[in-house]
Order: C-alpha cells, then sequence, then structure tokens
C-alpha cells in the first residue's frame, strides 16, 4: 500500500514540474502568435482600413487558440452591444489571461495598447502598435531566457521533489 502512494506522489510532483515546463515553453510561443496578430492588425488598420470588429473576426480564424478566443469575443462583444472599443477589450483581456501562459507584463502591454486603439488616425495608430510590438519584443526576449533557464530544472524538481517526499515519508 505504501508504494502506490509513493508512485502516485512521484506521478504527482513529476506532473506539476511538467506542467510548469509547460507553461514555461508557451510563453514565448504565445507571445509570438500575439506580435503576428498585432502585425496583421496594423496592415489591417493601415493599409486595409478595414472596420475593427472584421479585423477581429479575421485574425480570430488566422490565431491559434487561446489567442483565437480573444479576438472572438472582441468580435462579438463589439457587434452585440454599443459599447466603446475600451469598454469590450478590458474585460475580453482579463478572461483571456487566466486561459494563457503569459504574465502580468504582456498583460500591462496589451492593457495600455487596448486604451490607445481606435483612438487615433492611421499614422498615430500604427506608431502605437509599433510601440506595443517593440515591448513585446523585449519580454519575448525574457520569456525565452526563463524558457531555457528554469524549463529543465521544473521537469527535474518535480521528479526529485517527488523522490525526496517518498524517502522522508517511507
Amino acid at each position: 500500500m505504501k508504494w502506490i502512494g509513493a508512485i502516485l506522489l512521484l506521478l504527482a510532483t513529476t506532473q506539476i514540474g511538467f506542467d510548469i515546463a509547460k507553461r514555461l515553453n508557451d510563453r514565448p510561443k504565445q507571445i509570438r502568435q500575439l506580435k503576428n496578430a498585432l502585425q496583421v492588425l496594423e496592415a489591417e488598420i493601415v493599409y486595409g482600413q478595414s472596420p475593427i470588429h472584421d479585423v477581429f473576426y479575421r485574425l480570430s480564424k488566422q490565431i491559434p487558440e487561446p489567442l483565437s478566443s480573444f479576438f472572438r469575443t472582441l468580435n462579438e462583444k463589439l457587434l452585440s452591444s454599443q459599447s466603446t472599443l475600451y469598454d469590450v477589450w478590458n474585460p475580453a483581456l482579463d478572461h483571456f489571461w487566466k486561459k494563457s501562459a503569459m504574465k502580468k507584463t504582456e498583460k500591462e502591454i496589451m492593457d495600455q495598447f487596448g486604451k490607445t486603439l481606435g483612438q487615433h488616425d492611421f499614422h498615430q495608430q500604427q506608431k502605437h502598435i509599433q510601440l506595443a510590438l517593440s515591448h513585446l519584443d523585449r519580454v519575448l526576449e525574457q520569456a525565452e531566457e526563463e524558457k531555457y533557464k528554469y524549463g529543465r530544472m521544473a521537469k527535474s524538481l518535480g521528479v526529485l521533489t517527488g523522490l525526496f517526499l517518498i524517502l522522508l515519508l517511507i
């Protein structure tokens, strides 16, 4: 009976370590997807001059989850209510952030970007998108460093913590 408990404990701590490593691995990937989405948004706004809800709909079809659900929510909320873009942006961002692997830094960048979206002419809007992209570039470098520094360590610590607890309890 002890051995079954020990194996279950080892499996649980190993799974926790692998989950942490997966979040560290997913974060740079999702930041890159967010950067791609902003680049498409820039092209659609500046060159295509498309309505913003149409741009959000197209982005929701092009970008993988969980980011596509963010743009889908924005599109649906803009079409169904008479709210301003920023009134819709914040709740959608909060809902999306719970499902993503990104951290508070990226959320602050997107929150600031959401405050400027739709408030300026095309040229100024392009500058705000470029500013958000440059901030995301900086954050992407940090996320890549964290991934390489802590990814393998999280997996190893999960296994080693399980072994330590087993030795401690037996």
